[in-house]
């Protein structure tokens, strides 16, 4: 079986550059995913993220679980679980505008350093898409500025924990899908497994290690590379021993962003004459996935395709 691919960001800066871009462009084209190391955040930095996180959970969201999980009954299931998912969950925002100082039950020092270590993966993201950029032969800043709405891009982390599951077979950590956004940057924990993808008709274990960033392209960049690069289902499954925790940031075009695909990489696409991909309101796709999630990415574009007539291109946007 082929190697989950593992990227040393580091190795960028020297002799192994063109190597490691060239690493970077098979995981894009054949995986939907990468596992970056020397990523530039400093190992301090995620070190108290992770206590944090797992110390708010303990104190604040467990007991809370719980509760939901005996109210619902779902410790004594028989079926298969088909519409939730076994995990405890909280959002921040960022960008635009951040809600950090908003959300209930976290205190100053984590509010902190949550703001801190969302400001590296911005920083992150921001380089990762230029290196992409870069693959794909468009100019540099070309995918920050195609997410760029009127107020830049949309920025958020999803803070997660997977509690032990009595009954893994029947209900999910997180039931299958794409995200629907541009770049996604994951920190997992590096003791509980989990997050799987699906290559080639299999489910395939996202490998947990210390101090990584995994790294997975979203619905949109599926749209402006037309294709090249695609999204890619993944899951989690639920463990019955341990607490999975997972912050998975997503870098997400503005809500009024015009998205539609590179017009160079159409016109390479020299066996298909026409654009493959529709042109849309990002926050116009949002609305749909919201309540498609867990289907198919596919009737998602055509749903799109179909509304692409109202959609007019910003010129700002398509220089």
């Amino acid at each position: 079986m082929e190697n989950f691919p593992i990227i040393n960001l580091e190795k960028l800066n020297g002799a192994e550059r063109a190597n490691t871009m060239e690493m970077i462009k098979d995981a894009c084209d054949n995986w939907g995913f990468f596992e970056l190391v020397n990523h530039g955040i400093p190992h301090e930095v995620m070190d108290t993220v992770e206590k944090m996180t797992k110390g708010h959970y303990k104190k604040c969201m467990e007991q809370r679980f719980k509760e939901l999980v005996a109210s619902k009954g779902l410790e004594a299931v028989q079926a298969e679980v088909t519409d939730l998912d076994w995990e405890s969950t909280f959002f921040l925002r960022h960008l635009p505008v951040s809600n950090i100082s908003q959300v209930p039950d976290l205190d100053d020092e984590y509010r902190e350093v949550m703001r801190d270590f969302a400001k590296r993966l911005e920083k992150l993201a921001e380089e990762l898409l230029d290196l992409l950029c870069e693959n794909l032969g468009l100019e540099k800043g070309y995918l920050k500025k195609a997410f760029n709405g009127s107020k830049g891009p949309n920025f958020g982390t999803k803070v997660s924990n997977y509690p032990p599951c009595p009954k893994p077979d029947l209900i999910k950590g997180l039931r299958a899908h794409t995200d629907a956004g541009g770049i996604i940057l994951l920190f997992q924990d590096d003791k509980v497994s989990g997050l799987q993808l699906l290559k080639d008709g299999n489910w395939i274990d996202v490998p947990p290690m210390r101090h990584s960033i995994v790294v997975n392209l979203g619905d949109q960049l599926e749209v402006i590379t037309n294709g090249k690069y695609k999204s890619v289902m993944h899951r989690v499954i639920a463990q019955t021993d341990g607490t999975r925790m997972s912050l998975a940031s997503f870098y997400n075009p503005g809500s009024d962003a015009v998205i539609y695909p590179a017009p160079t990489l159409v016109e390479k696409k020299a066996e298909e004459s026409k654009q493959v991909y529709p042109k849309f309101v990002f926050d116009d796709y949002m609305k749909l996935y919201a309540g498609l999630k867990f289907q198919a990415k596919e009737p998602r574009f055509e749903a799109m395709k179909a509304m692409e007539a109202d959609v007019k291109v910003d010129p700002i946007a398509s220089a």
